[in-house]
């Protein structure tokens, strides 16, 4: 164990992987565990439609500031989130979807993610505009939505939605 330890080390430091990076894997939980239950059976009240995205997309961009650390397309490269370590969450990264339930993004919206420059946004948006918020969130990943964890067979509710987009709009 130790050896097969020792390698997974190397190899990061070759490619210039830190262990923080590593540690904050896309498959890791960001939900404190003693919370993880509880917020992986959280689900959107809201309907999946594009009024809902819409008005997401309004709250991202606006009262909600999201784009200021992961960017006005969701990448994870906005201004305000350069210097941060770790870098804010890429939404088009499909892992980030395929691997937390709708829940688990509705808890670090409202509370935070521990260990991160995510703070908490339960006193600025109600838990209403939250799940309006996930649903504009979930169409920066395009296609990559199928297969998801969750809630509407996966988080994937609006999967094939470009980000801004209409429902007819199919990313490739």
């Amino acid at each position: 164990m130790k050896t097969k330890t020792f390698s997974v080390l190397a190899i990061m430091i070759f490619f210039g992987v830190s262990t923080s990076e590593a540690e904050r894997h896309m498959m890791q939980p960001v939900v404190p565990a003693n919370k993880l239950a509880e917020a992986r059976a959280l689900r959107s009240p809201l309907p999946a439609s594009q009024d809902v995205v819409e008005k997401g997309k309004a709250l991202y961009h606006g009262k909600g500031t999201c784009f200021t650390c992961h960017g006005v397309n969701g990448d994870g490269t906005g201004p305000g989130g350069a210097q941060l370590n770790p870098s804010p969450r890429n939404f088009q990264h499909h892992g980030f979807w395929r691997h937390r339930t709708e829940g688990e993004i509705f808890w670090v919206i409202k509370h935070g993610s521990p260990g991160t420059g995510m703070i908490g946004f339960g006193q600025v948006l109600s838990d209403e505009e939250i799940w309006a918020l996930i649903q504009y969130e979930q169409t920066f990943a395009g296609m990559h939505g199928p297969g998801m964890r969750g809630h509407r067979g996966g988080m994937g509710g609006m999967k094939g939605m470009r980000h801004g987009g209409k429902g007819d709009e199919m990313d490739e």
